[in-house]
C-alpha cells in the first residue's frame, strides 16, 4: 500500500518536472530581469571576458539544462508505456505471465482503470493479487436432498465466472456426500476438487445448542470449521447453498488481503432490522454489534482463528447468551454477532455488495445504484424468489440462468495452470483417443464412453426395505416425453420406483415443477428420481437403466420400460413368488408376461379373466405381435392363458422379456443407445450366466401407446444406422463367446433384427 502511495507520489512528481522544467528554463535563460546576456550553450561558443566567473557557471547552467533534457525524455519514454500493472494483466491474458490482478471492488477492470486515474485520491490502497494458478477454496455446509439440488446452482454461479483452480469443502449428512460425489465425479471440471467432511460426526460439537432456524443443526456447523476443516488450510471462503455469485470469486478471494491487525471475519452487515430489535413488539434478538453481520458469506482466516482460541471463544459466548436468550433464532450467525459484541475487532466489514440479503423487510436496495454492480445475491429468506424486492425480477432471471445453465458447458480448461493428474480422465481420454475418427460407427462407439454427468435422488427419497427379505423395486427410464406416465405407474405400483431421467438442465427444472405440482408424485417418498443430463446425439437408453439399477436397496428389482403399466398389485404377487420360486438361493428371471393397447383410454383389467376378454375382443394384443414377433413369442402366450403354475421357458434369438431379478443381476452393455437390441443383449446376458426364464401365470403388464420415439424413427429411416446396430450386435456376440465360452456358441448363431 505504502509503494503504490509512493508510486503515484511519483509519477505525479515527474509529470510536474516535464511540465514546468522547460519552462523554467527558458525563463531563467530569456528573461532580461535575470541580468544574463546570451548564453551560448555550446562549449566552443565565445566566452564574454565582462563577467570573470561566468564561464564556469555558464558551463554549470548548460550541463544542468541537458541533464533536465535527458530526464525528460527519459519521463516521457517511461509515460508513453502503458502501467506496470495493466502491462502485467495483458501479458497474463496472453498466457504470458504468472500472475494476473483481481479487482476486490468494482465490475472489473475499468473500475481499476478509474481509481488509477483519479491521482487526487487519498485512497492509495492497491488492489491485491491472486495468483493466476492460486487455489480458491469454498466452504459450504450441505445437508439433505433439497439442500443438494439448491448448491448446484452456486456451484455453476461459481464455475461460470471463475478463472482460478477450485477446491471445494463440503460439510454433508450421508445423503447429500452421496449426491454430491456422484455428481461431481460424472460433471469431470477440470481444475475443481472437492473433499467431504461428515457432518454427522461433528454433530455432537453443535447439538448442546437448541435452535430454532429451519436449518436445524446444520445450521450451527460453521461454528466449528477451524476443527473440521484440514490444520494447514489458513483461509477459506464460506457460503450458504442459496448464494448466486455475478462475478469472478477470486474477486472476494482477494479481500483477504485487506485484513489488518487481529481482523478474522470477513462479514457483511445485516440489511435488515432485526438484530436492532424493532420488528415487532417484545421483539428480543442476540446481542450484535449495531445492525449486525450476516454470515451468508464468511471470509475465514483459519490459522489466526485458531490462535485467538476460536473454539474455546464462541462456546463461552454461547454459554453465557443462552442463559438469558434460551436458544438461536438464526443459528450460527446470532452466535458469530454475540462474539463480534464482545471483540468487535475481529471482524473486517465486507461491502455490502458481496452479500446483498434478499428477504422481506431487507435494506438491500440501499445497497446499490446500479442492479450491474452487484457481486453476490443471497436468497436468505424461507420465502426465496418470492420476497418482495423492486429488482427481484432482475434477481430472480440471473437466479434462473443458472439454475437452467447447461453444466457441460462449464467442463473448460484452465490454460495455464497445472492441474491434479485424474486417472479416469486420463483414461478415457487415451481410449476415445483410439478409436478411429473415419469408422462410419464412430458415433456409435464414441457415445459408449461419454460420461454424463448425473444428479441422483433429484427429489427427496425416504424408503426403508422390509425385513422379509422379499422386497422389489420398479426400474425404468424416460425423457420428457414420457413424464405423463409417472403418475399413473404410481397409482399401479406401490412399491419403491427408481427411475433414471434423461432431461437437459431445463428440462429438470421443468420436471421438478411438475413433480412439485403432483399430489400424486408428492405423496410418495419411495421413488427415486435420478437425472442423467443429456450429452451427445443418441438415447443412452442402457447407461440410464444401469443409473436406476445401481440406486436399488431392495434385495429385488423388476425391470420395465416406462410406457407400460404393470397389472394393479403386481408389487405383492412379485414378493410371494419371491418365496414360492426360492429367489434368494436360485438364479432365477421371473417373466412378467407383456401386452399392449391401441387406445389412449383403456379400463385396465383388474384380472387375469378381464384381461383374456379384451384380448379376445382385440382390445389387447399380445406386445408387439404385428411388428416384432421374436421379442415375446417364448413368452407362450398360448401356455400363459390357461397356466395355474409358474413354467419354465427357453432362451430364444432376439427373446426381450421384462423380468425381476435379483439385485445383482449384470448390468446393460452400454454399447447399445437409441433403438434395438439393447434388452436383447441383457437377457442374452441372463442366460449365459444359467438364469431360468420362468413365467408367472397371473402376472401381466400392458403397453400404453404413444408417438414414436426419435430413435425408433432414425432406425427405420437410417440404414447407415442399421448397419452400424448390426455391426455392434456382432461384436457383442463375439465377447460373448469369449466371456462365456463353448456354451455361449449358440449366441453367433442368433438371427439379425435388422
Amino acid at each position: 500500500m505504502l509503494g503504490m502511495c509512493r508510486g503515484r507520489r511519483k509519477f505525479l512528481a515527474a509529470s510536474l518536472a516535464l511540465l514546468f522544467i522547460p519552462a523554467l528554463t527558458w525563463l531563467y535563460l530569456s528573461a532580461g530581469n535575470f541580468q544574463v546576456k546570451s548564453l551560448p550553450l555550446s562549449p566552443l561558443e565565445p566566452q564574454s571576458a565582462t563577467s570573470p566567473g561566468g564561464s564556469r557557471d555558464r558551463l554549470a547552467l548548460e550541463i544542468r539544462v541537458r541533464e533536465v533534457e535527458e530526464e525528460n525524455r527519459a519521463l516521457r519514454r517511461e509515460l508513453s508505456q502503458p502501467p506496470r500493472a495493466a502491462r502485467h494483466h495483458q501479458h497474463g491474458r496472453h498466457g504470458n505471465q504468472t500472475r494476473t490482478y483481481s479487482t476486490e471492488e468494482g465490475t472489473g477492470d475499468s473500475d481499476g482503470q478509474r481509481a488509477v486515474a483519479a491521482g487526487n485520491s487519498s485512497d492509495c490502497a492497491q488492489k491485491p493479487p491472486v495468483e493466476k494458478c492460486e487455489t480458491i477454496h469454498v466452504a459450504i455446509v450441505c445437508a439433505g436432498y433439497n439442500a443438494s439440488r439448491d448448491v448446484v446452482t452456486l456451484v455453476k454461479s461459481v464455475l461460470f465466472h471463475r478463472r482460478n483452480p477450485l477446491h471445494f469443502h463440503f460439510i454433508t449428512d450421508s445423503i447429500a456426500q452421496q449426491i454430491l460425489a456422484s455428481l461431481f465425479h460424472t460433471w469431470m471440471v477440470p481444475a475443481v476438487r472437492v473433499d467431504f467432511y461428515d457432518a454427522d460426526e461433528l454433530k455432537s460439537e453443535v447439538s448442546w445448542i437448541p435452535n430454532k432456524h429451519y436449518s436445524g443443526i446444520y445450521g450451527l456447523m460453521k461454528l466449528v470449521l477451524t476443527k473440521t476443516l484440514p490444520p494447514d488450510l489458513q483461509r477459506v471462503i464460506v457460503l450458504d447453498t442459496d448464494i448466486t455469485f455475478a462475478t469472478d470469486i477470486a474477486e472476494l478471494w482477494a479481500v483477504f488481503h485487506k485484513f489488518k491487525g487481529q481482523q478474522v471475519l470477513g462479514l457483511v452487515e445485516n440489511q435488515s432490522d432485526w438484530y436492532l430489535g424493532n420488528l415487532w413488539k417484545n421483539h428480543r434478538p442476540w446481542p450484535a454489534l449495531g445492525r449486525g453481520f450476516n454470515t451468508g458469506v464468511i471470509l475465514l482466516l483459519l490459522d489466526r482463528l485458531r490462535k485467538l482460541r476460536w473454539e474455546q471463544m464462541w462456546r463461552l459466548t454461547a454459554e453465557r447468551e443462552l442463559m438469558s436468550m434460551l436458544s438461536t433464532s438464526l443459528a450460527d450467525q446470532d452466535i458469530f454477532n454475540a462474539v463480534i459484541k464482545q471483540n468487535p475487532f475481529l471482524v473486517y466489514q465486507l461491502p455490502c455488495f458481496w452479500n446483498v440479503q434478499l428477504s422481506d423487510h431487507t435494506r438491500s436496495e440501499k445497497c446499490y445504484k446500479d442492479v450491474s454492480d452487484l457481486k453476490v445475491i443471497h436468497w436468505n429468506s424461507p420465502k426465496k424468489l418470492r420476497v418482495k424486492n423492486k429488482h427481484v425480477e432482475f434477481f430472480r432471471n440471473l437466479y434462473l440462468t443458472f439454475l437452467e445453465y447447461d453444466g457441460n458447458l462449464l467442463r473448460r480448461e484452465l490454460f495455464g495452470c497445472p492441474s491434479e493428474t485424474d486417472h479416469n480422465s486420463e483414461n478415457l481420454q487415451k481410449t476415445l483417443s483410439e478409436l478411429d475418427e473415419d469408422d462410419p460407427c464412430y458415433e456409435f462407439r464414441r457415445e459408449r464412453l461419454t460420461v454424463h454427468r448425473t444428479h441422483l435422488y433429484f427429489l427427496h427419497y425416504e424408503y426403508e426395505p422390509a425385513e422379509d427379505h422379499t422386497d422389489v423395486t420398479l426400474v425404468a427410464q424416460l425423457s420428457m416425453d414420457r413424464l405423463q406416465m409417472l403418475e399413473a405407474i404410481c397409482k399401479h405400483w406401490e412399491g419403491p420406483i427408481s427411475l433414471a431421467l434423461y432431461l437437459s438442465d431445463a428440462e429438470a427444472q421443468q420436471f421438478l415443477r411438475y413433480a412439485q405440482g403432483s399430489e400424486v408424485l408428492m405423496g410418495r417418498g419411495n421413488v427415486g428420481y435420478h437425472i442423467v443430463y443429456k450429452e451427445g446425439q443418441f438415447y443412452p437408453v442402457n447407461l440410464l437403466r444401469n443409473v436406476a439399477m445401481k440406486q436399488v436397496n431392495t434385495p429385488y428389482m423388476f425391470l420395465s420400460d416406462i410406457d407400460f403399466l404393470p397389472m394393479y398389485g403386481l408389487y405383492e404377487y412379485l414378493r410371494k413368488s419371491v418365496v414360492q420360486l426360492d429367489m434368494a438361493n436360485t438364479k432365477k428371471a421371473l417373466v412378467v408376461p407383456a401386452f399392449e393397447t391401441l387406445r389412449y383410454r383403456l379400463s385396465y383389467p383388474k384380472s387375469k379373466a378381464e384381461l383374456l376378454s379384451q384380448l379376445d375382443m382385440g382390445t389387447l394384443f399380445t406386445f408387439r405381435y404385428h411388428v416384432w414377433t421374436k421379442g415375446h413369442a417364448p413368452t407362450n402366450f398360448a401356455k400363459w392363458r390357461t397356466a395355474t403354475t409358474p413354467y419354465r421357458v427357453q432362451w430364444e434369438p432376439d427373446f426381450e422379456p421384462y423380468v425381476m431379478v435379483r439385485r445383482d443381476s449384470p448390468e446393460y452393455d452400454r454399447r447399445f443407445v437409441g433403438f434395438g437390441w439393447n434388452k436383447v443383449a441383457h437377457v442374452m446376458e441372463l442366460d449365459a450366466q444359467e438364469y431360468e426364464f420362468v413365467v408367472l401365470p397371473n402376472a401381466y403388464m400392458i403397453h400404453m401407446p404413444h408417438a414414436p420415439s426419435f430413435d425408433i424413427t432414425k432406425f427405420r429411416s437410417n440404414k447407415q444406422y442399421r448397419v452400424c446396430l448390426k455391426t455392434l450386435k456382432e461384436e457383442f456376440q463375439q465377447n460373448m463367446s469369449r466371456r462365456y465360452g463353448f456354451a455361449a456358441l449358440k449366441y453367433m448363431t442368433a438371427e439379425n433384427n435388422s
